[in-house]
């Protein structure tokens, strides 16, 4: 992908978040496909990957880079990978459902109401956030202070935060997925935002430089 500096802060949420989809819009396909193909090799890279661990990811959707070949290459290696589940309307927190030898059939897979396919295997077998060891989620904007712009639902912000008052045992570790190119220079903060533990992108991994929690 051609290089991009990072886009400069600004307050104005709404104005930022249309500048990060038109950059993440202007990847081609080709270009999505490698980039796809690249996250698995740093993953691999970065040990992110291991055999019998708890992890979350999920589908990609409205030209978000391509998480499905790591997805795979996880489920190759041995590891419980899960699914989201977003809510009824009303409620915030997560469901995460493991993928299972049933999820080949497709009346266990349905459209959610933001048009994403979700895998609802029987309700006793999902889980919650906190009990996943790492969770890969999706993100409009990044910087390298470990801050994340979603889509602005606040689903994962819900779901994770009771990560804000525990000074120990932060449960699942957190790693954003994007394009190098959704890098911002410094994103703003709101006091629900739950900080990244690092970003993974066709570049390589991003761990935070300083504590997300420094004002």
């Amino acid at each position: 992908m051609p290089f991009m500096d990072p886009l400069p802060y600004q307050a104005d949420k709404a104005a930022l978040r249309g500048q990060l989809r038109a950059r993440r819009r202007s990847v081609s396909p080709a270009q999505r496909r490698l980039a796809g193909k690249a996250l698995v090799r740093q993953a691999l890279r970065n040990r992110l990957l291991a055999a019998g661990k708890r992890m979350g990811f999920y589908i990609p959707a409205n030209a978000e880079i391509d998480i499905l070949p790591l997805l795979q290459r996880a489920y190759a290696l041995g590891v419980q990978c899960f699914l989201p589940i977003v809510p009824k309307r009303g409620q915030r927190k997560l469901w995460f459902a493991p993928l299972d030898h049933q999820a080949h059939r497709v009346q266990h897979w349905r459209l959610n109401r933001f048009g994403i396919q979700e895998y609802h295997p029987p309700v006793s077998l999902r889980l919650r956030g906190r009990q996943l060891q790492r969770l890969f989620l999706p993100l409009l904007g990044f910087d390298r202070n470990g801050n994340r712009m979603g889509m602005g639902g606040g689903f994962y912000d819900a779901s994770l935060a009771y990560r804000k008052a525990r000074t120990c045992w932060l449960q699942p570790d957190l790693v954003g997925v994007a394009y190098a190119a959704q890098e911002v220079a410094r994103l703003p903060r709101d006091p629900w935002d739950v900080p990244l533990n690092g970003v993974l992108t066709e570049q390589g991994l991003i761990r935070p430089v300083i504590s997300s929690d420094t004002p």
